[in-house]
């Protein structure tokens, strides 16, 4: 059931040594990576390079005659030098606004707030030694990677709640917790576009590519389901291979944790604590059920649907999706209240305040990051320079005439390289679909087979690129456990996930398109040529 190299004895003490494994070629490739990116200034000191960068090219750029037209609205797109009149107002005037408004920022203070409880009262330690007891070790890692995959309905509390966890998961049973943070970010960024739900991303890449296939045909619509039948496949796809870049190649390369964070103590749960996890499994049935009256359709029983949006009854576009990370905090909170008076560690409501504290005190590093890199992303935008090299590069690989089956290989690889530049997956798309769209339905492509070929190249770069938003949060749960970590030392344990996510999951894209296999409920993947007219 378990490997004796990475066994546990039963009193939970450390791993045993494991024989150093002499290095292969890819590992020796992965090592020069992060010894490179290493080199590197600490990543905020970086992003402030970058963003003096930024500053510099956008004045360079603005001295040549270049513009691009953008393919959704028909402007004509140029640089913008911030070493302007304006661009220095931009900058002065919009710091703390940058600063403030950094999408993460909120996201990751208000879900760690009810983490925080949870953790101070003992709750995250004891189901973590539960989940270890009674959980088979060689499913630890499929079971990491999967939930990941399922934890992009929920937006980005698997950036926040499961990466973090992964770690601490890893580190309890013997293995090194950067293979649990690489393994669940893995699976939560980079299978961002698989699940076994619909989450909010469908209906919104699905309104950009209707908009985009009304430029030929009026009247043309795009079922946000249209890749439901792939992208459920494909969760499988993404959790199997994750689970074998991490034990093959990941754990190997990383070996032994020696660094000096303490496990947690891996031992039986006592009496208090199991009256602790009986209370937090009540609390749990309360906020499952208050959740399901929530979300069922109005009037199925009485009072239902208070959770959905209040004028068309939708779930997707409801309060329920939109208030995720408020759902995270409340019942993080709610349950290590619970577990806390069961198992008797809370005291006085004090407690819960000092809980939420400490959780915030751990973030300083983060918070200087996210500073710097926020000012990075908000300039680099101002500056059109994203933008130009995104149309530039969509603009190459139309103009190649491929047909079907290359075509689609070169969105995969066109939205793969854009996403490096742009970390946003709808406003790639909102610059992609309105060239690749009408270009391939004149080529007898549909809108939604061309859409499954964004979503998958847009998943696979995701965990390898600085400007995906949750980045300098990675950065900062990795050096939680190796204070030397930095950039290369994410790019280089990443990157292998990317290589073989990319290769494997265009194959599977292929084959399924070969075999006719619909990729959705009323999607085809096909139309006639001649079906629309320019």
């Amino acid at each position: 059931m378990s490997d004796p190299k990475n066994a546990l004895d039963p009193t939970g003490s450390a791993p045993r040594n494991r024989e150093a494994e002499p290095l292969g070629l890819v590992q020796k490739s992965l090592a020069l990576i992060e010894k490179v990116g290493n080199t590197l200034p600490h990543p905020a000191i970086l992003f402030l390079v970058l963003a003096v960068l930024v500053v510099v090219m956008s004045w360079v750029v603005g001295l040549f005659d270049l513009s691009v037209v953008h393919p959704g609205t028909g402007e004509t797109v140029r640089p913008i030098s911030l070493l302007s009149r304006h661009g220095l107002e931009l900058m002065l005037t919009r710091t703390v606004t940058n600063f403030t408004g950094f999408a993460p920022l909120g996201t990751v203070l208000v879900a760690l707030l009810g983490i925080g409880v949870a953790e101070s009262t003992g709750l995250l330690t004891t189901a973590l030694r539960q989940m270890v007891l009674s959980a088979p070790r060689k499913w630890l890692t499929f079971a990491v990677v999967f939930t990941g995959v399922l934890s992009n309905t929920a937006s980005e509390v698997g950036y926040v709640v499961l990466v973090p966890l992964a770690g601490m998961l890893f580190l309890a049973v013997g293995r090194h917790p950067l293979a649990g943070i690489a393994a669940a970010f893995a699976g939560v960024s980079g299978g961002y576009s698989a699940n076994l739900l619909l989450g909010t991303i469908d209906p919104l890449l699905a309104g950009l590519s209707q908009e985009a296939a009304q430029i030929l045909q009026a009247g043309y619509t795009v079922n946000p389901a249209c890749n439901y039948y792939f992208m459920f496949a494909s969760a499988f796809l993404v959790a199997i291979l994750g689970t074998l870049v991490t034990e093959k190649i990941v754990i190997p390369r990383l070996g032994e944790y020696t660094g000096e964070h303490p496990a947690e103590q891996i031992g039986r749960i006592t009496a208090d604590e199991r009256r602790g996890l009986f209370y937090t499994l009540g609390a749990l049935f309360v906020l499952v059920a208050l959740m399901l009256w929530g979300t069922l359709p109005e009037g199925m029983i009485p009072g239902s649907g208070f959770m959905r949006d209040a004028k068309t009854g939708d779930l997707l576009h409801s309060p329920f999706m939109s208030g995720i990370v408020t759902l995270i905090f409340a019942i993080a909170s709610v349950l290590g209240i619970a577990y806390g008076i069961g198992a008797r560690t809370i005291k006085s409501p004090s407690d819960i305040i000092h809980g939420m504290g400490k959780s915030m005190s751990t973030l300083g590093t983060y918070i200087v990051l996210v500073f710097f890199a926020a000012q990075f992303v908000a300039w680099f935008n101002w500056t059109n320079l994203g933008l130009i090299v995104a149309i530039k590069g969509a603009s190459t690989l139309a103009a190649l005439q491929l047909t079907s089956m290359p075509l689609l290989i070169g969105v995969v690889l066109a939205s793969a390289f854009i996403n490096l530049f742009i970390g946003s997956a709808s406003a790639k798309w909102a610059i992609m679909a309105p060239v690749f769209i009408p270009m391939l339905m004149l080529l007898g492509i549909s809108p939604e087979l061309t859409q499954l070929a964004y979503r998958v190249g847009d998943s696979v770069s995701n965990i390898i690129t600085p400007m995906m938003a949750y980045f300098a949060l990675i950065v900062a749960f990795m050096e939680k456990y190796d204070p030397k970590a930095g950039i290369g030392t994410i790019v280089a344990t990443m990157l292998p996930y990317t290589v073989v996510f990319l290769v494997a999951w265009s194959l599977f894209l292929l084959a399924w398109v070969g075999l006719g296999i619909p990729i959705g409920p009323g999607a085809p993947s096909f139309m006639p040529p001649t079906g629309a007219t320019p």
